[in-house]
């Protein structure tokens, strides 16, 4: 019996450890900077990172000559169906925790639990905007065509797509508002690759500023500040 308790111990205590590990990690790689690349192009295409206070979105302009995204995310598929807007806000997540968990307060340890060890699918959610107002929770940044071509195939490319070529709408009536919907995305979610760690590889993608490593909003909105 003694020697029982002395493996569950020792496997709890493995368990915390790796915990505590992780926290340390996640506090400390994020401060580990990812410089913007320099060129001789002209910034002149307006993004946005926007965070709620636990998960970012980059958000594009709708259209411009490189991309319409309102082709591609149709307007139609939110609640609303307006077509008068001028941004689109894009995360990548999982897909329970998008679907089921509409605010922290509903949050199941089972839900938290499937997403943090890559036990569940992954969907991308797509809000509209009319006009973004910058502040701590929303920061503009002026790129390049080159860089919003890349920024482009980078976010296109974690769309699952139908053999049409189409983005795969979710049909839910789990929406946040009157202005978003889902879609079915590529990948698993994870500890390791969070909705924030995408947001992050998206800014590295389209050459800005970013961190290392992040799992947190944090990791990403401390390099703009």
């Amino acid at each position: 019996m003694k020697k029982i308790l002395q493996i569950i111990f020792k496997g709890f205590a493995g368990i915390v450890g790796l915990v505590l590990l992780y926290i340390v990690l996640a506090l400390a790689i994020p401060f580990i900077p990812i410089q913007k690349k320099a060129t001789t192009e002209k910034a002149e295409v307006p993004i946005y990172i926007y965070t709620n206070g636990v998960h970012t979105d980059i958000v594009l302009p709708i259209k411009n000559k490189q991309i319409d995204w309102s082709k591609e995310i149709l307007f139609e598929n939110t609640v609303s169906k307006s077509t008068d807007f001028n941004y689109v806000g894009i995360g990548w997540g999982d897909k329970g925790f998008y679907l089921d968990t509409p605010t922290w307060t509903e949050l199941k340890i089972s839900t938290a639990l499937h997403a943090a060890f890559w036990l569940g699918n992954s969907a991308m959610h797509c809000t509209f905007y009319k006009t973004m107002k910058e502040g701590d929770d929303c920061i503009k940044i002026m790129i390049t065509q080159s860089q919003y071509s890349d920024l482009i195939q980078f976010v296109d490319a974690k769309f699952d797509k139908n053999a049409n070529g189409q983005d795969i709408l979710i049909p839910t009536n789990a929406v946040y508002g009157n202005a978003d919907a889902f879609y079915e995305a590529k990948g698993s979610y994870s500890f390791l690759y969070t909705c924030n760690t995408w947001a992050n590889d998206a800014l590295k993608a389209a050459g800005q500023k970013a961190a290392l490593w992040t799992p947190t909003d944090f990791g990403i909105f401390r390099h703009y500040k």
